[in-house]
């Protein structure tokens, strides 16, 4: 189990295991953020937030919500608008502690442009 908190720790994002990579995307929104993404499926994550401790954004075609502590402004995670049981969503790696990810590879994403990998 690893455990992801947000600065000022209101909002903590539960996982079950290391992520087999992390993502960076250069997209017009994660570049801006700067945020480096496990994904999981949305089963597998537990997020505890007390009511009002996050706001949401949405963009674009309104399928996905990026969620940040309300107080401090960590970004904590994404998640789809219409959740189904095989949902994926993203965790943001960067309030892991880094030495739980120390081994973990990291996959560069052409999101600004291709959507393809490109390592």
């Amino acid at each position: 189990m690893l455990t992801a908190s947000c600065h000022c720790g209101a909002v903590r994002v539960e996982v079950p295991r290391k992520p087999r990579s992390l993502t960076n995307c250069n997209c017009s929104i994660c570049r801006r953020y700067g945020t480096l993404w496990a994904y999981y499926k949305s089963s597998e994550v537990r997020v505890t937030a007390a009511p009002g401790a996050t706001s949401e954004y949405s963009w674009g075609d309104k399928s996905l919500r990026f969620v940040r502590c309300s107080t401090c402004g960590c970004i904590t995670h994404w998640e789809p608008m219409q959740s189904r049981e095989d949902s994926k969503m993203g965790v943001n790696a960067r309030n892991f502690e880094p030495g739980s990810l120390e081994s973990v590879r990291v996959r560069l994403l052409d999101g600004a442009s291709t959507w393809k990998y490109l390592d």
